[in-house]
Order: structure tokens, then C-alpha cells, then sequence
């Protein structure tokens, strides 16, 4: 017997572990499948949550990517940061658009107030929470507190990305689409001219015979390019009331909206 025929009837550990598959593989194949499924299975929920069925996926799941969610090797690029300053003109105009048609007899002014309103990060943060956007933010290993503050300041900035990713995917008129289901009703709440909750909180004090509300920042949170401030405005014989905001001034500005909805001010309610 030859020693061909003594390697063909009797292979060598090397060539059995070449005929045979590895074991430690397909359970890495089925793990990825899985993974893919849920990933696939968590787009179309947030397609059928939103309205738009997205040709190119990448551009959803770059949307809902933080730039803490990233590896080192990635670029900045690579999160929500490109397409939340496209969507944030998106938004801008299409809200303009519907206000112009909306307040036929409102001035630059009142439409310029409106349009603030309506754009700012506060609201884009409330209608991202409506859609249930919360959970399907991708952060990084920040920590459990740091990690929910983060995910709270960054729901604006997903909403504007998502416009952005939807404007690129299916054009103006998709994008428009998307903030007219999601901005009408809150365009509608205040048909009156809009006034400056600081400015009503300061007047309805002076009508009342109380000195100016004082504005006192209590804390800031977040990183440095995001801040998050949390102000309290006070009143002699008031309790404190406490807003949050992107910026002192806005945070200023909630403050003295919650004291007005709670001490019932006069005007306080078109806010």
C-alpha cells in the first residue's frame, strides 16, 4: 500500500478539521442574522411610526447615530450631526410656509415669533417624543445619568435629522409631508399673537406691585457643544419656578412659562 493510499484512508487531524465546518461559526452567523432582523424590524417600526418608507436605509440609521455612538476611527461625518443641519433649514421653511398661509394678516414680526416657537429645540423635542423616537437613539457607554441627560438634549437634534434624512431620501415634498402631520396641530394651539413669557411674567409682577423676577441658573449639564441649563425665576411671596433650555435664555424663558401657568397670569396662555 502506497503512501497515497495510506493518506486517503487515513487523514490527518489537520484534514478532518478542513472537511468539516467550523463549529464556533454558525452560531456568529445566526447572532448576526438575529441582529439584522431586529435592526431591520425596528426601521419599518419607525417607518410606519413617521410615514416615509426609506429607499437608501443607511440614511435612517445615520439619523438616529450620536457622535458618542461612534467608533474612533469613524468620522464625525458618520452621525446626525450633517443631516440635522439640513433638516433644520427643511423644517424652517416648510414651518415658514405653512405660518405664511396660515396668519394671512400676521406681520414679519408675529410670523418671525411664531416661526421661533415652533422650530425651537424644545419643540422638535416634544415631537419627537410623540413619535416615540426615544428609544431608537444610539449613544455611546456614557453611563446611566450622563446617558439620559444626553438622550434628553439630543431628541431635537434627531427630529431635525430624521426631516434631513427623509428630504434626501424622498424629496421636499416628503419632507414637507412630515413636518405638516406633525407641526399643524401645534402651529393651530395659538391662533393670538405671541408674547414673550418673560416679558408677560415681568408685567403681570410690576401690575402686582412686585419687583422684577429674578433669574437664577441653577445648573448645566451636558458637554460643551450641548449644554443643557436648568434656571429658576423667583418671585417675593412665590414659590420658585424651574425651566430647562439648550441656552440660558431659553431656559430663562420655560421658567417663567411654568410660573405663569401656575400663578394663572393673565395672557400667559396663548404661551
Amino acid at each position: 500500500m502506497n503512501e497515497e493510499t495510506l493518506d486517503t484512508q487515513n487523514p490527518s487531524p489537520a484534514g478532518k478539521a478542513s472537511a468539516q465546518p467550523d463549529a464556533t461559526r454558525a452560531p456568529v452567523t445566526k447572532k448576526k442574522r438575529a441582529k439584522a432582523a431586529a435592526q431591520a424590524a425596528a426601521a419599518a417600526a419607525i417607518e410606519a411610526r413617521i410615514g416615509h418608507k426609506f429607499s437608501d436605509p443607511e440614511l435612517l440609521a445615520t439619523a438616529f447615530t450620536h457622535v458618542s455612538a461612534l467608533k474612533p476611527v469613524r468620522k464625525r461625518g458618520d452621525s446626525y450631526q450633517r443631516l440635522e443641519f439640513l433638516g433644520d433649514r427643511v423644517l424652517g421653511l416648510v414651518v415658514a410656509e405653512m405660518l405664511y398661509r396660515a396668519f394671512p394678516k400676521a406681520d414679519e414680526g408675529e410670523l418671525s415669533k411664531r416661526l421661533a416657537d415652533l422650530v425651537r429645540k424644545e419643540t422638535c423635542a416634544d415631537v419627537a417624543k410623540s413619535l416615540g423616537l426615544a428609544d431608537d437613539i444610539k449613544l455611546g457607554q456614557m453611563g446611566g445619568p450622563a446617558s439620559a441627560r444626553l438622550r434628553i438634549s439630543v431628541l431635537g437634534d434627531i427630529c431635525e435629522a430624521l426631516i434631513g434624512a427623509v428630504f434626501l431620501d424622498g424629496g421636499f415634498a416628503a419632507a414637507a409631508q412630515l413636518v405638516e402631520r406633525n407641526w399643524v396641530e401645534r402651529m393651530r394651539k395659538h391662533r393670538r399673537p405671541l408674547r414673550d413669557p418673560k416679558t408677560v411674567l415681568q408685567e403681570w409682577a410690576q401690575a402686582n406691585a412686585l419687583p422684577t423676577p429674578v433669574y437664577r441658573e441653577i445648573e448645566r449639564t451636558g458637554p460643551h457643544h450641548d449644554p443643557q441649563f436648568r434656571v429658576a425665576v423667583e418671585l417675593p411671596g412665590l414659590a420658585p419656578a424651574e425651566g430647562l433650555g439648550g441656552s440660558k435664555r431659553a431656559a430663562e424663558k420655560s421658567a417663567a412659562s411654568v410660573m405663569i401657568v401656575r400663578e394663572g397670569v393673565p395672557g400667559g396662555s396663548s404661551q
